[in-house]
């Protein structure tokens, strides 16, 4: 049985929250989390960030509970593509929505696979047993610049200019989706955030947060908010779990035959 856990917080500096998440526990066996973070001036961020998860989370619906990894990773990719293509026409129709874009994480998992599509910095994690591992690559300036080795990972954290994106859903017509599929275990644990928690609490941190004592996936959820606003939560937060639960096994086995890998 997958579980979820699904918050988000403004934050102590901005006025309003551009972060949006959508969570939907039974999709067609699957369960679907999104997480989008919208940049852009007078409103239009949380436009660009609200269309994004709209729009993915409606293309997703019609999946079929027997689809393959490799049906489901075009699915998201599809889905993710035309988020792209609406907003990026909304945005060149309206001159106040003009530059909108916005990060997307979209997260599709039953009990045996999970299939990732990102774009911008927003990052999805992997806590398994005592290890955290960050699934998504950052397309941001400072992570072109590590990966260059023209500044250091420290340095990147309060680089001026570590808000920049290299590729955003929704400022040009046509965008590059990274795909991933993998496998998980019971006990696994994911994480999706906007980059309001990535930049301020390190993964050595997130770890410790979400392998804590809390049995609520809700309350470590929360703890994870609380530690981005203790240490200056500069930004808007969001946080979503997604737990491979171990206590029901109901489902197992209903997947196994579509799965190329």
């Amino acid at each position: 049985m997958v579980k979820t856990a699904n918050q988000t917080d403004v934050g102590r500096v901005r006025m309003v929250n551009e972060d949006r998440a959508i969570v939907q526990e039974n999709l067609n066996g699957f369960v679907l989390a999104i997480v989008a973070d919208g940049m852009g001036g007078h409103q239009a961020g949380d436009v660009a960030s609200q269309m994004a998860v709209d729009i993915i989370q409606s293309e997703l619906q019609s999946i079929a509970r027997d689809a393959t990894i490799e049906q489901r990773r075009e699915l998201v990719k599809q889905a993710v593509e035309l988020a792209n293509r609406q907003i990026f026409d909304v945005a060149s129709e309206r001159e106040n929505y003009y530059g909108m874009g916005t990060t997307v994480v979209t997260v599709l998992a039953d009990t045996q696979s999970v299939v990732i599509g990102h774009i911008g910095d927003s990052r999805a994690y992997r806590i398994s047993g005592g290890a955290i591992e960050q699934l998504t690559e950052d397309h941001s300036l400072v992570n072109e610049l590590v990966k260059n080795g023209q500044i250091t990972r420290e340095e990147a954290t309060h680089h001026p200019r570590r808000n920049v994106l290299t590729r955003a859903l929704g400022t040009e017509s046509t965008i590059e989706v990274d795909i991933q599929d993998f496998k998980w275990q019971t006990g696994d644990v994911l994480l999706i955030c906007s980059d309001g928690l990535s930049s301020l609490v390190s993964s050595e941190q997130l770890l410790r947060l979400v392998n804590g004592e809390e049995e609520i996936l809700e309350d470590k959820a929360q703890k994870l908010i609380n530690e981005a606003l203790e240490a200056g939560g500069d930004d808007n937060i969001t946080v979503v779990l997604v737990s491979n639960a171990a206590d029901s096994l109901s489902g197992e086995a209903e997947h196994f035959d579509g799965e190329t890998g």
